[in-house]
């Protein structure tokens, strides 16, 4: 009897916790029927909705004048959906065959179970065509864009590149990336239960939105006939590297900056030299490209040389230590402590007025004036003229001045700076320096990016760019136009001389480190109109073979550009007196 009940008890117990669970289940499924069922349902058609994207056209880049200096081709991305391949094999043979692939990589991905497997991308238009006409199933052609410089190497250190996903990797390409790149769509479609595409079913799309137009400072004519005047001196000199920069020194646009040897744009993965890559490792070639798409004209530094005797006598006229009629002697040398300094001159200039001593690069001239500033001063104008901040030009990765503490500069490093060594500095930042200094002393920003302009030109945004006025004064910096105008009139830029163009500008030779390997770099920094400046041009050649004086080899290359680029500008020629030539100076 007890036997009978006891089992009467558990028999209820199990059927109210049966009842229990039950009403649990219902409870739950009434709540995800009714409160959850939103969730769920977006959840179910995630499942059979598959999403692709449509790539957004980066926008071109364009010179002063509309010329397209950067745009995109149609190419085409190439997928395999697995769900749906029918043929397998032949679609493996197929994709080989007209994408140029090993077997085995392309198999990898047509066998992969994967919603979406891309099997290669930046397809040339007429191959994706191509491989669209199979009409394969379970092959997918999107059409995208490839980026695509109509001129090659034209400016290439400047405009940078795009990589495999359009994304921009160094020089205006990177530094504009916002204004670029545009916003991409998307392509959603409906898949049954095995994912397979349903027809019949409406696509939903977000169209693509295309990236803005970049308006550049730089003239393609002027950037092409300097680099063809770059890599003429490259080759007649077998030097390792040639830069030349021209710039407007009144507000700072680049009208060219040109780096030879420059790169082909479209395969900057494919190195300029004949460095024989088989052996190398994988960090070995990156390093080699890393150095191909360097910018020298502002990720280099190096020793000015004498065309810094530019800063040191306008930081001295400025000061008032010294003035156009003082007198020095100039022996061929000059003792600075225990140290004996040379001038270019072994046999010195004898006695000359300062103005003379500038025409002749004079160094014991300019440590004289120097050691007159003294130390403090002299650092103090460095920091004045700005030559301790970035020129914040519009490129990634500008190099700083490399330059002694306050401190450290002691009499022999005061007299070697004064004639532009022991320091260094880069050639966009003595360019923009020497801009300020003959232009009534207002410290401009070098750039390149002028405006953003929509698909029809329509101009939607102009950049601006600060200014410092009261670098120097207009009197000192009348002045040193006269004087600069002088050295190439009659002293040792005379080789830059144009008959009726009034030219100013300064040479220079300097040594690299370390002073034993004997390697040089020859420049010649030069400006026109003298009296009101419309552009600046500079020529640095790197390590020049045989005569690497830059009076000689620098200061021609600039008059040629400037005999081309002066009418162009439509700077007109006037009746000018060339006095006759002084000294012939090298330095």
């Amino acid at each position: 009897m007890k036997n009978k009940t006891y089992n009467k008890k558990k028999m209820l117990v199990v059927f109210a916790a049966a009842c229990i669970i039950i009403l649990g289940l219902i409870g739950r499924l009434v709540y995800l029927m009714i409160f959850d069922a939103e969730y769920y349902q977006k959840k179910a058609e995630a499942l059979h909705e598959r999403e692709r994207e449509i790539k957004a056209a980066r926008g071109e880049i364009v010179d002063r004048n509309g010329t397209v200096l950067a745009t995109n081709k149609t190419v085409c991305t190439i997928s395999v959906i697995h769900s749906q391949i029918e043929d397998p094999e032949t679609v493996i043979r197929t994709l080989c065959a007209e994408l140029e692939m090993e077997e085995e990589t392309v198999r990898k991905r047509v066998e992969k179970v994967s919603s979406m497997e891309k099997i290669k991308t930046n397809v040339e238009k007429e191959v994706g065509d191509r491989i669209r006409e199979y009409n394969m199933a379970g092959v997918k052609v999107d059409e995208d864009f490839k980026r695509y410089y109509p001129y090659d190497e034209a400016a290439s250190k400047v405009l940078g590149f795009t990589g495999g996903d359009n994304q921009g990797i160094i020089g205006l390409e990177v530094k504009y990336e916002d204004v670029l790149k545009g916003t991409n769509g998307t392509i959603l479609t409906v898949t049954d239960a095995r994912g397979i595409e349903l027809e019949g079913v409406a696509e939903d799309r977000v169209e693509p939105v295309a990236g803005n137009t970049l308006q550049v400072s730089l003239d393609y004519n002027l950037q092409s006939f300097c680099e063809q005047a770059a890599m003429k001196v490259l080759e007649e000199k077998q030097a390792d590297s040639v830069s030349v920069i021209l710039m407007n020194p009144q507000n700072g646009e680049i009208l060219t900056m040109v780096n030879v040897p420059e790169f082909n744009l479209n395969e900057p993965f494919t190195l300029n030299s004949d460095v024989d890559t088989a052996g190398i490792s994988d960090e070995e070639k990156q390093n080699l490209l890393n150095q191909m798409w360097r910018n020298g004209c502002i990720n280099d530094t190096y020793e000015p040389g004498s065309t810094f005797k530019i800063i040191t006598s306008t930081a001295c006229l400025e000061e008032g230590v010294v003035s156009l009629s003082d007198t020095f002697s100039c022996p061929g040398y000059r003792m600075v402590e225990d140290r004996k300094i040379r001038c270019h001159k072994v046999g010195g200039h004898g006695s000359e007025t300062f103005i003379q001593g500038l025409q002749n690069s004079c160094n014991p001239v300019f440590i004289d004036i120097g050691l007159r500033l003294g130390s403090e001063r002299f650092y103090d104008y460095f920091q004045q003229f700005g030559l301790l901040s970035l020129t914040n030009v519009d490129l990634p990765g500008e190099a700083g001045t490399i330059m002694h503490k306050k401190e450290d500069i002691g009499i022999v490093e005061l007299a070697t700076m004064s004639f532009g060594q022991s320091f260094q500095i880069t050639p966009i930042q003595m360019l923009t320096t020497v801009s300020s200094i003959i232009n009534g002393g207002r410290r401009i920003t070098p750039h390149f990016g002028m405006a953003v302009l929509d698909s029809d030109g329509k101009e939607l945004e102009r950049f601006t760019y600060k200014e410092k006025k009261g670098i120097v004064s207009e009197k000192t910096s009348a002045t040193m136009r006269t004087l600069l105008e002088s050295v190439v009139a009659e002293g040792g830029g005379n080789k830059a001389y144009i008959e009726g163009y009034r030219i100013g500008g300064k040479t220079a030779t300097s040594q690299t480190l370390p002073r034993s390997a004997h390697k040089y770099i020859a420049s010649f920094i030069g400006f026109a109109p003298a009296d009101k400046p419309q552009v600046i041009g500079m020529v640095v050649i790197h390590n020049p073979q045989g005569i690497y004086y830059g009076g000689t080899i620098a200061a021609p290359v600039l008059r040629s550009i400037y005999d081309n680029v002066l009418p162009y500008l439509g700077i007109e020629r006037a009746p000018v007196e060339k006095a006759e030539d002084g000294e012939n100076n090298e330095d």
